[in-house]
């Protein structure tokens, strides 16, 4: 069977033709510089990567966001989008516009020299922070991020607390997420986050919203780490055996247009990493009706497996109940 068209076999099998519905989210990838380099990282950001969204894209994201309506939500992401010259812009200007707005944020950019008023101009803004905790503990995280990047974790977060983000009640939403430290599928959700909320409020003090898991996509540099390891098919067939047809319906890239830092489009971010562009390779200067997308067959590969085994995964966690 041809990998290229493994994951629409499933999807003929199970009888789902998956197409795009009403477009709500905007996500844009503003640049991949980031002063981690996390080894799961699907679109191999670091601190030498510099290619960033331009102040022409910024103003066509405003631009776009302004003439659909329908577009209820601005997501952010990178690289630290927090790094983009224009990312200010992008969130006063969407919030302007009445959008909600997250910020996928790396928590310790918030402690850069220059991002000293980041979280407060977040909080002022509104805007919502997803923010990556790969574990509450420090092992697991500086095994896949770096030595010492748990204590500056845990240093922005009680940052974000006292601001307000993350307290029960709170409008200022801070949700954490969690990815497998390898080649795992993630845990139920609901019990990971009931773990992570009694570890983090009584080992730390820290409070949050919500934990979404996300499982690891099997492309770009954590591919190239499980194939040096002998590990890659292995998890490829993982991923295929635990295909779970409930995932579908609630999928990202149904309702999701992404952004990269040159203003081509996607049907989702790991689409953009791979370089799998919408037919035609529309941008947001030529072919970007996105009020036209509603309906339009989504490009798929055999990375899709990622999105669709055990519980599911997206940019808002998992997919299916369990």
């Amino acid at each position: 069977m041809s990998e290229t068209r493994e994951f629409d076999d499933h999807l003929r099998r199970v009888g789902f033709e998956l197409r795009r519905g009403p477009l709500t989210t905007l996500q844009v990838n503003v640049g991949l510089r980031c002063d981690l380099a996390c080894h799961h990282c699907h679109v191999e950001a670091g601190p030498k990567r510099t290619e960033a969204l331009g102040e022409a894209g910024a103003a066509r994201i405003l631009e776009l966001l302004a003439a659909h309506p329908t577009l209820e939500l601005l997501d952010l992401t990178g690289g630290a989008p927090e790094l983009n010259p224009h990312f200010r812009r992008l969130v006063s200007g969407a919030r302007r516009l009445g959008r909600r707005v997250v910020d996928r944020c790396n928590l310790t950019v918030l402690l850069l020299q220059g991002q000293e008023d980041t979280a407060a101009f977040l909080a002022a803004e509104g805007a919502e922070i997803v923010a990556s905790l790969p574990c509450y503990g420090p092992e697991n995280v500086e095994r896949q991020r770096g030595r010492g990047v748990f204590a500056r974790s845990l240093e922005a977060l009680r940052a974000l607390n006292a601001l307000g983000y993350g307290l029960p009640g709170s409008p200022l939403v801070l949700d954490l997420v969690y990815n497998p430290l390898g080649d795992a599928l993630p845990p139920p959700q609901a019990e990971l986050e009931a773990r992570y909320r009694s570890e983090l409020r009584e080992g730390f003090g820290i409070e949050f919203h919500r934990l979404l898991t996300i499982t690891n996509m099997p492309i770009r540099r954590f591919a190239r780490a499980l194939a040096r390891e002998g590990r890659l098919e292995s998890y490829l067939g993982l991923l295929v055996n635990h295909f779970n047809p409930a995932t579908l319906p609630g999928l990202m890239c149904r309702s999701l247009v992404s952004v990269d830092h040159a203003g081509r489009l996607y049907d989702c971010d790991f689409n953009q990493a791979l370089g799998l562009a919408m037919p035609g390779a529309p941008t947001l200067w030529r072919g970007a009706e996105l009020g036209a997308l509603e309906g339009r067959a989504i490009a798929t590969g055999r990375h899709c497996f990622g999105c669709t085994a055990g519980h599911g995964s997206s940019c808002g966690g998992a997919l299916a109940p369990g």
